[in-house]
């Protein structure tokens, strides 16, 4: 399955949990029945265009700024997966695995801090 196809179904779930005003999608995303669900949940729908369906649409200044924050986000997701053990976790137990994760995470924001000196 793609996960374009689980995101009307997550959606409602993640309504049911948590209030967000905006749904951040990349390309793959780009349907107009996502679309139109983000808007009857009363959300903004924030979709980059996908460029085989029609020509590229560029968004508007305010939601390209709020589609780069997840960019951000995947970008820092890929490094934990990546650089800090998050695709290699060879503990079970959901304690252990988190605990595994959150030292992949506290060592990936010792990097960046790093990076930020130098």
């Amino acid at each position: 399955m793609h996960d374009s196809q689980a995101a009307i179904p997550l959606a409602k779930i993640t309504s049911q949990r948590v209030t967000n005003l905006y749904d951040l999608m990349d390309a793959a995303y780009d349907a107009e029945a996502i679309k139109e669900d983000s808007r009857r949940r009363g959300r903004v729908p924030i979709i980059d265009s996908n460029p085989r369906r029609k020509e590229k649409q560029e968004m508007d200044p305010a939601s390209r700024l709020r589609y780069n924050e997840r960019s951000i986000a995947e970008r820092l997701m890929g490094r934990l997966k990546e650089e800090f053990g998050g695709s290699h976790v060879k503990v079970r137990g959901h304690r252990k695995v988190m605990t595994h994760l959150m030292f992949g995470v506290l060592a990936l924001t010792a990097d960046q801090l790093l990076r930020l000196v130098m």
